[in-house]
């Protein structure tokens, strides 16, 4: 029984055949485990390739390029290295290299490779069957392809060449691969093809042979730099005080942000929810309840268009500060992003495009309608507040490359910000943009219910006239402000327009391990 939609070809008939025959040989195809050796005493508690690499590598004879070890730099390395048995696992990385009774071949671990030896007359396969048992190790090779996953026991030694390498005894089959795998040149270069299969794009970037730019990170990189940028988010927040949360996913009203919902019906309370577009009311709800320093970083959710720059299901980080305003707030943005960006990459330059970004200097400061004549639109005083957003947006936005913080938005398009004591009309928020990006919104927290509550109902009125993000009435939360909530800041951090920066990606589908794409047409699917 072959799978339906695998495409039929002679590279897929001969993997199968291969499968069919190695069933024969070892029994069960698909063994549930296989035991690692924990030589390398790391973090995980048995030994990885790239554990093995890293702490071996320094066995390998240091020598001109193009040049050979001498004999006895390579025995005084083996010397050492024969002691050393291990048992590692991994994909096969590239087809293997048959000379005569003996072939060499790389495994992966989808960071590093190490070389194995396999010689006919020492290796033994292994049986997967539950009473285990012996087979004919040099017949189980030869019927393995690129992409298989083996385990191999055996000991360290480093080759003529000088390279490290494993000695097989030992040989186990533990998958197959019943499909070729990408091109180990080049990679995957269609962006359709390797966002909609990261598997194979991921394969791919652990295979790829050719040189490249060492800031053009493989997939993996992308998604380990981004693993690295939240964990130090975490740190920091949690080492300044802040407590984790998390709020709810699906909310009996769409508020928090003006932004389109996705709707959803649950069965059991026979009720209409929606997810969220913004955690903001419940995390405010928190602060009312005592929670002075308190931050969330978790999925939204907004039923707007796809772009280079938005996915509808995206990543925030958003926290909340007691007893602060929105300057306050700029400066605790600034000495976060700051951190996590040293953290993450190994020092402060971000090269983004063409450009070089300095998170080392004070971030800029900039009103929202400087900005707008600063780049060459002078305005005449009769602009409405949605104006002014548009004119910002056309004229200024793509010119605040280094981190700029915009401040003194309009107040009728912040309708949860307080407005500024010195001027009325303008809300005490601001938004963070860098690469031309904007990548978070801040504001000093509106804490009086009744303004809030008129707030609410010109998001109404909005509403009413047919704007679909305008907020909804949220009678729950005035009900909570008037229990009385301190003056405090927030504040909203895309993560994954940060990780774009900070990885030199500039469509957000790169950083999202599985982003939304339209249904695969039945001619794009293979077979």
């Amino acid at each position: 029984m072959t799978v339906p939609f695998i495409e039929e070809n002679d590279q897929t008939r001969a993997r199968r055949e291969h499968l069919e025959s190695l069933r024969e040989l070892v029994g069960n195809v698909y063994p549930n485990k296989f035991a690692r050796s924990d030589v390398t005493e790391n973090a995980s508690g048995e030994d990885t390739i790239s554990s093995i690499v890293a702490s071996f590598r320094k066995f390998e004879p240091q020598v001109p390029a193009g040049d050979k070890p001498s004999a006895e730099a390579l025995e005084s390395a083996n010397l050492e290295l024969k002691k050393i048995r291990v048992r590692l696992a991994g994909r096969i990385a590239a087809p293997p290299r048959v000379m005569g009774k003996a072939a060499f071949v790389h495994l992966s671990d989808g960071t590093s490779r190490l070389q194995i030896y396999v010689r006919r007359q020492d290796v033994a396969g292994l049986r997967n069957d539950a009473d285990g048992g012996e087979v004919n190790g040099w017949e189980l090779f030869g019927l393995l392809d690129h992409g298989d996953f083996i385990g191999v026991e055996g000991y360290l030694f480093v080759t003529r060449t000088g390279e490290l390498s494993v000695h097989v005894e030992k040989l186990q089959f533990l998958a197959k691969a019943l499909l070729p795998m990408p091109d180990k040149m080049h990679g995957i270069h269609d962006p359709e093809i390797r966002q909609r299969q990261r598997y194979a794009d991921l394969i791919a970037g652990s295979l790829k042979l050719e040189e490249r730019d060492p800031g053009d990170l493989t997939p993996r990189e992308v998604f380990e730099l981004r693993s690295k940028v939240v964990r130090e988010i975490r740190r920091f927040l949690d080492e300044h005080g802040y407590v984790e949360v998390e709020t709810p996913m699906l909310t009996p009203l769409a508020t928090g942000a003006a932004a389109k919902p996705f709707r959803t019906h649950h069965n059991a309370l026979d009720i209409d929810l929606y997810a969220r577009i913004a955690p903001e009311l419940y995390l405010k709800r928190l602060v009312v309840g005592g929670f002075e320093k308190v931050y969330e970083l978790n999925r939204n959710f907004r039923n707007e268009g796809i772009s280079s720059k938005h996915n509808p299901e995206f990543t925030m980080l958003e926290f909340y500060m007691a007893y602060a305003d929105v300057n306050k707030m700029m400066d605790f943005a600034e000495e976060l992003l700051r951190s996590v960006v040293y953290t993450a990459l190994g020092h402060t330059h971000v090269r983004y495009g063409e450009h070089d970004i300095d998170f080392s200097q004070r971030f800029q400061r900039i009103g929202m309608k400087e900005a707008i004549e600063r780049y060459g639109h002078q305005l005449d005083g009769s602009e409405t507040a949605l104006r002014i957003v548009e004119l910002f947006e056309e004229v200024a936005e793509p010119h605040l490359i280094q981190p700029t913080f915009i401040t003194d938005f309009p107040k009728p398009v912040s309708p949860l910000s307080k407005a500024s004591p010195a001027d009325p009309s303008v809300a005490e928020r601001f938004e963070y943009f860098v690469g031309g990006l904007e990548s978070a919104n801040g504001f000093s927290e509106l804490n009086d219910p009744e303004e809030q509550y008129h707030r609410f109902k010109d998001q109404v009125q909005l509403r009413e006239r047919g704007d679909e993000e305008a907020m909804v009435m949220d009678e729950d939360y005035i009900r909570a402000l008037s229990y009385g909530m301190p003056p405090a800041a927030g504040i909203g951090v895309g993560i994954d327009r940060l990780v774009m920066l900070l990885a030199n990606k500039h469509s957000i589908r790169d950083v999202i391990l599985f982003p939304h794409l339209r249904p695969e047409q039945p001619s794009e699917q293979p077979g």
